[in-house]
């Protein structure tokens, strides 16, 4: 890293916040959060930059009342559950898929739903699900895994749908008005997606900035300094400092994809409630795929472990230290909650790299 480079944008951004009120910028994307505290890009910041997380951590936001179906759909004699890691240890209502798996369930840690229907095609007895939880990031590889099942005419392969849709949730945050948000730290990989011109509403409706960053320290803190000087100016645009990745209008092959299979419906998001056309729901065609429908599975409703702040710290509410179970009764070891279970949850964040400061 360039040093002096970092200095001259710390000093800025001192003289920037100088004799203002604080400044609070949402990181939405659960990387940017474990980047910003491994890096100390917290600790460089002026006391009047407030770094707050947002819903971008695609375990985290999954309903428990989703978590439960999982659990239960794993011990149904015949079904295999193939899944992101990261989902295996957040706890449900009574236990884990990891408790489920260590009495016997077929639990199986894929790294993309191409995996999961290889795994179908060599399980021919037995049905497999593919837990499909993620944002526009991983929803494009799941859509194409559906329509490869469907050329192939495979028929144990589904899909337990839980895409989210990342600008609905901002909308959803700016209209309720309860979290004050000066501007928002938008996501990479997501955008590399959607392409910074997806937030245009955001900065046009609620006069929010926006800065796509990626996630290297110098990009952060220049996505950083870039908000700031927005807010202090008064202003209200959507910058781009990640343009090796992300263009205006993303990668339209995969959106094209995703539409394909995919439109948006209705979806519940852990302590935010139903929050309208912010899932991505499986289009007629492609029902046949959905294990809600074909299995019977019923996604009961969303609730919040005992004494459990998980779903105020992804809301920008509370900081993960504000929670009475933090780094006591939850820690990653024996997690109440998905944020101190996910590797980019901001609870497993701030116990690894922040808890001691």
């Amino acid at each position: 890293m360039d040093r002096q480079k970092i200095r001259n944008i710390v000093e800025q951004l001192q003289q920037a916040t100088r004799d203002r009120p604080p400044i609070r910028l949402m990181e939405v994307c659960g990387t940017h959060t474990v980047s910003l505290f491994r890096s100390g890009i917290k600790s460089l910041l002026p006391a009047a930059v407030r770094l707050i997380s947002g819903p971008g951590c695609p375990v985290c936001v999954t309903s428990q009342g989703y978590i439960d179906a999982a659990c239960e759909l794993s011990t149904r004699p015949g079904v295999s559950i193939c899944t992101y890691g990261d989902m295996v240890r957040v706890p449900g209502r009574s236990e884990s898929l990891a408790d489920h798996r260590g009495a016997g369930a077929q639990v199986k840690v894929v790294y993309s739903a191409r995996d999961a229907l290889q795994f179908a095609r060599e399980h021919a007895d037995r049905q497999v699900v593919f837990l499909a939880v993620g944002f526009e990031t991983t929803t494009p590889s799941t859509a194409a895994t559906i329509l490869a099942a469907d050329r192939a005419g495979v028929e144990n392969f589904f899909v337990l749908p839980a895409h989210k849709l990342v600008v609905p949730a901002m909308t959803a945050l700016l209209s309720s008005g309860e979290v004050p948000i000066d501007g928002f730290l938008c996501p990479g990989h997501v955008s590399v997606v959607l392409g910074c011109g997806a937030y245009r509403p955001i900065a046009e409706k609620y006069h929010k900035p926006c800065v796509v960053a990626g996630f290297e320290p110098m990009q952060m803190l220049e996505g950083i300094a870039r908000l700031v000087r927005q807010v202090a100016e008064g202003q209200a645009l959507v910058e781009n400092v990640y343009p090796i990745a992300v263009s205006e209008d993303g990668n339209p092959k995969a959106r094209e994809i995703m539409d394909r299979v995919f439109e948006p419906g209705a979806a519940t998001w852990r302590a935010m409630g139903t929050i309208p056309e912010s899932g991505s729901i499986l289009r007629a065609p492609y029902r046949r795929f959905d294990a809600a429908e074909r299995l019977d599975v019923t996604i009961g409703p969303d609730y919040e472990p005992a004494g459990c702040q998980c779903g105020q710290v992804i809301q920008g509410k509370a900081d993960p230290a504000d929670c009475p179970l933090f780094a006591k009764a939850c820690t990653p070891t024996r997690p109440v909650g998905p944020c101190m279970v996910s590797s980019e949850g901001s609870c497993a964040a701030h116990y690894k790299y922040a808890r001691h400061t």
